[in-house]
């Protein structure tokens, strides 16, 4: 290879004649030669040094692998843990109330009042509705860094206020401060990873957004172990939630902006230095033109709601809204919400309960991160629904036919488990994942703040609704909706999603949004 390369470069050089056929040589070549260089060059051949071919030939190497190779990982993977602090901060403010309510409602003098308590859970989804309304127009205006800041404020402010509180209203206020910040933090953090990601390891770690929640999820619950043997420790639980909190607020300061955000607000040189930070200064240029496919500089222009819902974008609009609320409509949170009551009825405690679905989603997280740059989004998506929809129709075989049996509730833990485990594959990661790729750079910010608060809306009514509607239809014919919705989202990734992976944003955007 080097002796084909420094022939090629000798035939070259004994054709230039002038400096401007050196500098047409240099532009196809991609070969950088310094001043000293130049006056060699249009010296008669015999004075060429054979060391100037030598490096020649190496820039020439060099120039081609660096074409050929992808960015490192290694650059941005601290920029995205960074923003992943959003999701375990989610996870732990779900699960946080799970094993302290009772002595919460102890010690705040609304023990027995069920819809009390049922308020101390749904207050923070209420406020992370109010905070998904927002979102998009504050990441637009201030940009993601600055964002994850302003989102971290609500949770520390919320959290404390939770942990100092004397009575149910103080309660409820913090919580719904929290989800405020909730509703605003996790579709930045989507964004922010699909902007910074290199192609070729987007997906994975998009799912550390996934795996991220998980953890937060099994942290509240190991941190509320202590809650029945400690006196105020539910206090202690709130006040640990306010550290992840401050270590966003100090990480994103030190953080990368996102480049497509720069570039969209006409801020180019700053989107290059941003892009020399996450992928490396060889790969700058590439990124700088791959984002100006798409995207236009000092675009300022506001995206109107009529404009997501019935223009150009309402394509991609509705296949992002349809598919968190299939995500929601399959039970995923009834079973999250109150799995431990029917694991009770098993005799099996509501700590090792939460303990087994916890780790069958972090197993199901963890696969996914490995697959999902391997198989793509679209089948994990097909498959992880599949898999819900079998495990729902074991629920409904369970409930019809072995009801009476002795085994049945230990059937019923398997399927469940197995439903938690095939919804962790797919369906959890990957829908925030695909709608920050499939979302052109224009309206990506605002659009996922609209599918999020679809997603929160059902989130709500999936929780307030459960128990009443199991009551009233009974687990067969609940867990039968449940199945059919599944099927239903297998038919609709089937015909609607278009598969993404190691693609980049730009190509994603072309391929879906036609340009005009």
């Amino acid at each position: 290879m080097e002796l084909n390369c420094y022939n090629i470069v000798g035939r070259s050089l004994s054709k230039l004649g002038n400096l401007e056929d050196l500098l047409i040589f240099g532009m196809l070549g991609n070969l950088q030669v310094s001043s000293s260089m130049h006056k060699r060059m249009t010296a008669p051949r015999d004075y060429i040094d054979s060391n100037d071919l030598e490096d020649s030939s190496e820039r020439l190497l060099s120039d081609l692998e660096q074409e050929t190779t992808v960015p490192s990982w290694k650059l941005s993977i601290p920029h995205v843990l960074a923003a992943t602090i959003v999701s375990f901060l989610f996870g732990y403010h779900l699960g946080v109330v799970n094993e302290p309510l009772e002595r919460i409602s102890v010690d705040l003098g609304f023990h027995g009042n069920t819809l009390a308590e049922g308020l101390v859970v749904s207050t923070l989804l209420a406020g992370a509705f109010v905070g998904s309304l927002f979102s998009g127009w504050i990441a637009d205006e201030v940009g993601h860094r600055r964002t994850f800041q302003l989102c971290a404020l609500p949770m520390l402010v919320g959290g404390s206020l939770c942990a100092t509180t004397k009575n149910l209203a103080g309660m409820l206020l913090g919580r719904f401060i929290v989800g405020i910040g909730l509703g605003v933090g996790p579709p930045v953090a989507s964004l922010y990873v699909s902007e910074i990601s290199p192609a070729h390891v987007r997906g994975t770690y998009g799912s550390f957004i996934q795996i991220a929640t998980c953890l937060g999820l099994i942290g509240a619950l190991l941190i509320g172990i202590p809650v029945t043997s400690i006196v105020g420790w539910w206090r202690i639980c709130f006040w640990i939630s306010t550290i992840p909190a401050a270590v966003l607020i100090f990480a994103m300061m030190f953080c990368a902006e996102s480049p497509h955000w720069l570039f969209k607000r006409g801020r180019s040189s700053e989107a290059e230095a941003e892009f020399e930070k996450l992928l490396g200064g060889s790969h700058v240029q590439a990124a700088m033109a791959e984002l100006s496919k798409t995207d236009r500089g000092d675009e300022t222009d506001s995206v109107k709601l009529s404009e997501l819902l019935y223009g150009r974008h309402s394509r991609v609009v509705f296949i992002g809204s349809t598919l968190f609320a299939l995500q929601q409509l399959s039970g995923i949170n009834a079973v999250f919400y109150f799995s431990s009551t029917v694991f009770r009825r098993a005799g099996v405690s509501s700590n090792l309960a939460n303990g087994l679905v916890g780790i069958a989603n972090l197993i199901g997280s963890i696969i996914a991160l490995i697959l999902i740059d391997k198989l793509g989004r679209k089948v994990l998506l097909l498959w992880s629904f599949i898999g819900m929809a079998v495990s729902m129709a074991l629920q409904v075989l369970t409930a019809g036919l072995f009801a009476s049996s002795s085994g049945s509730f230990y059937f019923t833990i398997a399927s469940t488990l197995l439903f938690v485990l095939t919804f962790a594959t797919g369906a959890g990661p990957v829908p925030a994942l695909l709608l920050a790729e499939i979302f052109p750079s224009r309206i990506r910010a605002k659009a996922m703040a609209f599918c999020m608060s679809v997603h929160w809306v059902l989130n709500f009514l999936v929780g307030l609704m459960f128990l009443r509607l199991l009551e009233q239809f009974g687990p067969a014919l609940l867990y039968s909706m449940f199945c059919t919705f599944c099927l239903v989202a297998v038919v609709f990734v089937k015909r609607n999603v278009t598969e993404t992976k190691g693609k980049s944003l730009q190509e994603i955007e072309i391929a879906l949004l036609p340009q005009e």
